[in-house]
């Protein structure tokens, strides 16, 4: 059972948290805004026609888990007359990340804690750095919510995430990165 136990910590849990530890979310609101007035809101479009880099079925998860994330909270998507406006807006840079590591090979120059051992600086070492380089997709997704009735910004949800290069991961990933970020919305799921 120990040794179960040792293949879950030290082999599976890295898994699940590599997962979803890289999602980033930042976000902000107007203090003084009665979140719980807003029971209907819009989707506005993509600013500045960033969603161009987005496959129809991306723009889709993505406004779906965003109606369902604001539905769990007893907000209801309409056409029209909505409390609040919903823009969106994303930007995917090309990223590389580069992680080195070094073998040291060979020596027998050192003994013990004290230092070196007899005839000190005997023997020869050598010590091999690889380098690699892994590039990357990282995705920006911003979320503003402006009170529909003043066109103030009373929300702003920031998501940064690796972007999943497989249709089918981003079919399960974009619902859970989305359900992140609306963990930083006011008012909690009902």
């Amino acid at each position: 059972m120990k040794s179960l136990l040792k293949i879950f910590v030290f082999v599976l849990l890295p898994v699940f948290i590599s997962n979803n530890a890289y999602s980033q979310v930042k976000s902000d609101y107007d203090k003084n805004t009665d979140f719980s007035k807003y029971k209907t809101i819009s989707f506005q479009g993509w600013e500045k026609n960033s969603d161009k880099i987005l496959t129809d079925f991306d723009k889709k998860r993505i406004t779906d888990a965003l109606e369902a994330e604001f539905a769990d909270r007893g907000v209801k998507l309409v056409e029209n007359n909505a409390d609040a406006e919903i823009t969106l807006y994303i930007v995917v840079n090309k990223k590389t990340s580069t992680t080195a590591y070094t073998s040291f090979n060979g020596g027998m120059g050192y003994v013990g804690r004290w230092g070196w051992g007899m005839g000190a600086g005997l023997g020869m070492g050598s010590a091999t750095t690889t380098y690699n380089n892994n590039d990357y997709l990282e995705g920006t997704l911003v979320v503003d919510m402006y009170d529909s009735e003043t066109k103030n910004l009373i929300w702003q949800g920031v998501m940064t995430s690796e972007v999943n290069e497989k249709p089918q991961k981003r079919e399960k990933s974009t619902p859970r990165k989305i359900a992140k970020l609306m963990k930083s919305y006011p008012v909690k799921k009902i």
